[in-house]
């Protein structure tokens, strides 16, 4: 269960840290005409039922988040609301706690949801459920999740027999209202979260279509983690005089956030990988496209790390449990796209590694936004290849971090010092290898990641079970090499 609590933070060192100039292409952020409520130190202060404020005891949530210590007091009494904040800053129940407060106390009809929340992955839409689900219980509100990948027919009769608090991703909500199996015209509590996202992955139009249903005279709520000028429209068109609270102008960057680049050689990139991915302790690594995941992943699996893949290509049932077996500690190492980016939540992750660089400044933040959660402390490392270098340099700049740089190779302890990279067991993980993908193109191939260059990328070749594979043999010359030199 995703809880959302207060901790001491532990300060990182000194380098690596965000940048005062901000995130680059920004929109200046509306002027509330209306003051603000003052922000709240207790949440025993808020008018919010009684049943509430004890299920928020008994989850052991005791002292608001500064997000939620500055919009709840404007959201529960009705008021439109901003809200910027760092994933890992509380926004969910930012937004839960009003929208289930102000839907307290009523039933929802069949098919005519009362309050309703965006999001732009399967992910988040059952991050945001979990999180919301025992303060639902205790106001005897029925919670639905709308999301594709999984069984049209049994959200529709989720739907049928009633629901008062819809979260959706916008393609399926949008599916069952065109099967007339949901209406929004009695939605008067509606939020966005994550509304930059569902810009970038074209979901725009879906979204105002989705808006433009609901009660005009409802409230909306808007909370993200990065404010673009893609998000510029739905603010000045749907928000009537917001209240505006941003946490942390940098969108993503933590003063317990560190950020790594590592410049390796291409020929090096895969044992370095496989070394991190061998340490002890978890980490969430990520790669451009699901071919690669899945033969990194299986890779791993030979080497000695327990790893499993995530990805747009794998169905809900395996993305959960896969996301179940990581954060049980089963598996150590998610290796994912970039579906993994948002939406997940893992208590105790210190360790983020781009093994393909992001190409967009959003996704770092997002990919990194993983590790250094409600106050926890963490590192975001890229591994960078030297044709990649001026592009990351780019991409730093336009995310407002200054990274802390070095050059490493495989078996080296500047490389263990950064990331705890150690020499995996070389003993095959047996009884979790991940279901083979059907691809011609997928199966069997060896991992290569954006950039690296291992003997012409030629297909690996599966030997006797235990017998090490020649991605591993490779690798382990490698490093053999590298502690020579």
């Amino acid at each position: 269960m995703h809880r959302e609590h207060t901790r001491t933070p532990r300060r990182s060192g000194g380098h690596g840290r965000r940048s005062a100039s901000g995130v680059k292409g920004e929109f200046a952020l509306p002027v509330t005409l209306t003051p603000a409520l003052p922000a709240a130190e207790t949440f025993d202060e808020l008018e919010m039922p009684a049943p509430l404020k004890k299920a928020l005891a008994t989850e052991g949530v005791t002292v608001p988040f500064p997000i939620q210590a500055a919009t709840l007091p404007n959201s529960l009494a009705g008021r439109d609301v901003l809200g910027r904040g760092r994933t890992g800053s509380g926004k969910t129940l930012a937004f839960g706690l009003a929208l289930l407060a102000r839907t307290a106390g009523r039933r929802a009809d069949a098919k005519r949801p009362l309050a309703l929340v965006l999001v732009p992955t399967r992910e988040l839409a059952q991050q945001v459920t979990d999180a919301l689900t025992p303060y639902a219980r205790s106001l005897k509100l029925r919670l639905a999740t709308v999301v594709g990948g999984m069984s049209i027919g049994r959200q529709a009769s989720a739907l049928r027999g009633g629901a008062e608090v819809v979260v959706a991703t916008p393609g399926r909500l949008k599916d069952l209202i065109e099967r007339r199996d949901c209406k929004l015209d009695r939605v008067t509590v509606t939020v966005l979260d994550e509304a930059d996202q569902m810009a970038d992955m074209g979901f725009m139009p879906q979204v105002t279509e989705l808006l433009d249903q609901v009660n005009p005279d409802g409230q909306r709520m808007l909370f993200s983690a990065t404010l673009d000028r893609n998000v510029d429209l739905l603010v000045r068109t749907y928000l009537k005089d917001p209240v505006v609270h941003s946490v942390d102008p940098a969108a993503g960057a933590v003063t317990t956030m560190e950020h790594h680049v590592l410049y390796v050689q291409g020929a090096d990139k895969y044992a370095t990988t496989t070394e991190i991915a061998a340490r002890d302790g978890r980490v969430i690594m990520f790669l451009d496209t699901k071919h690669a995941v899945d033969r990194l992943t299986d890779h791993l699996l030979h080497s000695g790390v327990r790893a499993a893949a995530l990805h747009g290509g794998k169905s809900q049932p395996q993305r959960t449990r896969t996301l179940e077996r990581f954060k049980s500690g089963q598996v150590t190492v998610l290796v994912a796209t970039n579906v993994a980016a948002r939406g997940i939540h893992v208590d105790n992750l210190d360790l983020v590694v781009n093994v393909d660089p992001p190409t967009d400044h959003k996704d770092y933040l997002h990919r990194g936004g993983r590790t250094a959660r409600a106050g926890e402390s963490g590192s975001v490392v890229t591994l960078v290849l030297p044709n990649q270098r001026r592009e990351m340099t780019r991409l730093m700049a336009d995310a407002g971090i200054r990274p802390q740089i070095a050059q490493v190779r495989s078996g080296e302890a500047e490389l263990s010092r950064i990331t705890g990279a150690q020499a995996p067991s070389g003993v095959p993980v047996a009884g979790i290898a991940p279901p083979k993908e059907r691809s011609g193109r997928g199966g069997g191939g060896a991992f290569m990641g954006r950039g690296t260059q291992r003997g012409g990328g030629a297909p690996a070749r599966r030997g006797r079970p235990g017998t090490p594979t020649p991605e591993a043999r490779a690798a382990a010359a490698q490093r053999r090499k590298n502690r020579a030199a």
